[in-house]
């Protein structure tokens, strides 16, 4: 089971959980994703929380619907959600790590230097 983050509205957490798995290729497109009553169970959340965010990701075009089958990823959701998540860091994440980054006078030499 997931631990949730108290800060972030769980639907949206859980709309992360299943771009992060299209992304990394653990859900593949033309695949099943786990029905809304299966992920409500198994994480002990409101079923109309799950079912929030699936539509998110029907309308974002990543998972679609097959009538009397289940909710599916799309052909070409993987690029699509890579784009997108690349977007929001480059768009949201970045300038405030920049700015972090900026503040504690780091360079790149010592950013790159901390990885080895």
């Amino acid at each position: 089971m997931k631990t949730w983050d108290d800060n972030i509205p769980i639907y949206l957490q859980v709309r992360a959980t299943v771009v992060e798995r299209i992304v990394q290729g653990f859900l593949a497109e033309g695949e099943s994703v786990p029905s809304v009553r299966q992920v409500a169970a198994e994480e002990k959340i409101n079923p109309l929380t799950v079912s929030k965010a699936y539509q998110m990701l029907v309308e974002e075009e990543l998972l679609e619907k097959r009538r009397g089958l289940g909710m599916f990823v799309r052909d070409g959701a993987q690029a699509k959600a890579l784009a997108q998540e690349r977007e929001t860091f480059l768009e949201e994440e970045w300038p405030r790590i920049l700015d972090r980054i900026e503040g504690l006078g780091l360079d790149a030499a010592s950013l790159l230097g901390a990885r080895s």
